[in-house]
């Protein structure tokens, strides 16, 4: 299952989530067809698979990122800092994921996919965001996080094409932009 996943997120990136068929996903991992429907009943199952497999490495990457720390208490720099720099890490290793599911013109196959992505990463910046302005109402709180969730997805594409310096100058381009969009409303 691991190579067939491997090879799918692969060819979603090289090629995107239409144009890639199963038979090319088969080919791509080196086994039959027939091989990967013991595994998967179509495109959409793999993909399902793939937004599992992405939620858990996020949330381990999470936790590895702020264990033992308290993120509301660090400074909003060094919050924005230690956040951006494992994501971006995380989208460099795995293209399959903004091919797939940080893209904005997602499929209707793909949306409930995502759902449970998409749900968890708000929740987690929804309550970074409260922990940091808990004076804040929460329809502001969800509106925050969800603008700044926007702000990483519009990047991140600019970011992982670029290389070496000019990575590290768009990363800090995103830290800056964040920082001014954010420091006013959680300080």
């Amino acid at each position: 299952m691991e190579q067939i996943l491997a090879a799918a997120a692969e060819a979603f990136a090289e090629s995107g989530y239409e144009a890639t068929s199963t038979n090319a996903i088969a080919a791509r991992a080196g086994i039959s067809p027939g091989s990967l429907y013991q595994f998967f009943a179509n495109k959409d199952d793999i993909a399902h698979a793939l937004a599992q497999r992405y939620a858990e490495q996020l949330a381990e990457l999470r936790e590895t990122t702020f264990d033992g720390v308290d993120p509301a208490a660090l400074p909003l720099d060094r919050l924005i800092a230690a956040i951006t720099g494992p994501l971006i890490e995380f989208n460099l290793a795995n293209h399959g994921f903004k091919a797939l599911f940080a893209r904005p013109d997602l499929p209707p196959s793909l949306t409930a996919a995502v759902a449970p992505l998409h749900a968890a990463l708000l929740g987690r910046v929804t309550t970074l965001v409260a922990a940091r302005a808990p004076q804040l109402p929460g329809e502001v709180v969800e509106r925050t996080a969800t603008v700044a969730i926007q702000l990483v997805r519009a990047m991140m594409p600019l970011i992982v094409a670029a290389d070496g310096a000019e990575r590290e100058a768009l990363a800090g381009e995103l830290r800056a932009v964040l920082h001014g969009y954010l420091e006013p409303v959680v300080g």
